[in-house]
């Protein structure tokens, strides 16, 4: 059952009597639990409603197209409550933030439904046989699962979970069914890489071609760990070591499959020194959002459209700045002066801000702050415009992960700022001052 919050005016619901405050059991016979079953068993184009109003049990029938929407509106668009994680991982990122942020950054989700709605990645420790029958059932896919280890007492051990091991029986299942796996895995040092990730890896690749990607990221490590469990960050002979190991299995699956499944993050790469891999590499690029052929991408992207653009030659001088994280700062101001040599009346100013809020072992520019960003800018000449990654802000767009907002930013600074979206054609057109505001 859940509680229907509002109708929309002249909608479907709304014209079979349906009103705000009604409570709604099933659709065509089947409970309704949450937005999962609402949205699978609406897709009928003849659907018979049941509900309560004040106590009193009624029904309704609504004719409608197999995607129309009825007019319901829910409490929240997962028409009830987040599932929370039940882990305690050794290398959890929530518990080494420090404290006084904002509520929301400290709930740690572990949510099937949100893998299926936002591409979260989940554990499968917070699901149960009948969640796993309502995957294969409704046909949900991909499945995005945070792996670490197919292990499963190593698994226990680094997810404090006495069913973290257990679970992975799940992996089969969906894989038997159908059900596309997109897979990621938090290599710590000395727990599960070396021979464990070879373990891992050959165990996942029995899932093919279920198995859709892999992505291999390094446990990210803050300044705030006291009374954490002891982890150590890889060094640069670590990640060479790591390359080798992945980019040797994925290329024997690309020979046998003609896909290489397993990628390692670019964060490897720049720490091991090494040149990113060209753009054919990452193929669809199935794991960009773990950070796995980030850069390439944007690189190539940015290429594509400076060689079909027109650049006029002779147009009033401008200076814009570009504030960034440490490990995108070197790729950001190549494809700078690479512009700048077709734009002689452009100047650009490429910023690499360490973080100091989270610790400078933090590289990523998704985890900088507004604050570190202000005080590091505050003497710089920033000309015309200080650019910065979307990335930085949260989804809505509003504040910097210290609550700062980018009109605080811009007061501090005495500069108008602007948040890029990570996309190579995004990045030319704001540099050359062409972008639309978002």
């Amino acid at each position: 059952m859940v509680r229907i919050l509002a109708v929309l005016p002249n909608s479907l619901a709304s014209c079979a009597g349906i009103c705000g405050g009604d409570e709604l059991y099933t659709v065509n016979g089947q409970e309704i639990r949450d937005v999962l079953d609402y949205r699978f068993y609406l897709t009928d184009t003849s659907v018979c409603l049941s509900l309560k109003r004040g106590g009193k049990e009624y029904t309704t029938r609504i004719v409608k197209g197999e995607y129309e929407d009825i007019g319901l509106a829910f409490e929240t668009p997962l028409m009830d409550k987040k599932h929370t994680c039940k882990n305690g991982c050794v290398f959890c990122f929530i518990d080494q933030l420090p404290p006084g942020m904002r509520e929301s950054l400290y709930f740690k989700d572990d949510d099937d439904r949100l893998s299926f709605l936002h591409g979260n990645y989940v554990t499968l420790t917070n699901m149960t046989d009948a969640d796993i029958d309502r995957i294969i059932k409704m046909h949900i896919s991909p499945v995005n699962v945070s792996v670490h280890t197919t292990n499963p007492t190593l698994r226990v051990k680094m997810m404090k979970n006495k069913h973290a091991g257990e679970v992975l029986s799940y992996l089969g299942r969906l894989s038997k069914a159908g059900i596309a796996l997109c897979t990621q895995i938090v290599l710590c040092k000395g727990l599960n890489d070396r021979d464990e990730l070879t373990r891992t890896m050959q165990d996942l690749l029995a899932y093919y071609p279920s198995l859709r990607s892999c992505a291999i990221v390094p446990v990210g490590l803050t300044k705030y760990r006291e009374k954490l469990y002891p982890l150590e960050s890889f060094t640069k002979e670590d990640c060479e070591r790591v390359l080798d190991q992945v980019e040797a299995f994925g290329n024997e699956c690309f020979e046998k499959y003609g896909t290489r499944l397993f990628y390692c993050s670019d964060e490897f790469y720049l720490r091991a020194e090494r040149p990113l891999p060209e753009d054919p590499f990452y193929e669809d690029y199935s794991q960009i959002e773990n950070g796995v052929g980030m850069l390439t991408d944007l690189e190539a992207g940015f290429a594509f459209a400076l060689d079909g653009m027109n650049i006029e030659r002779d147009r009033p001088a401008r200076t814009v700045s570009v504030a960034t994280g440490v490990a995108a700062y070197e790729h950001i101001r190549t494809l700078a002066n690479r512009l700048c040599a077709r734009a002689p009346w452009l100047k650009v100013n490429v910023f690499r801000i360490v973080n100091r809020f989270f610790g400078e072992s933090i590289t990523v520019a998704g985890l900088l702050t507004g604050r570190d960003v202000a005080e590091q800018l505050a003497t710089a000449s920033l000309g015309d415009e200080l650019l910065f990654p979307a990335v930085m802000l949260r989804a809505d767009g509003d504040v910097f992960l210290d609550d700062m907002s980018p009109e605080e930013l811009s007061r501090q600074l005495g500069v108008p700022v602007r948040a890029v979206k990570n996309e190579g054609d995004a990045l030319l057109a704001a540099l050359l001052g062409t972008a639309s505001e978002e």
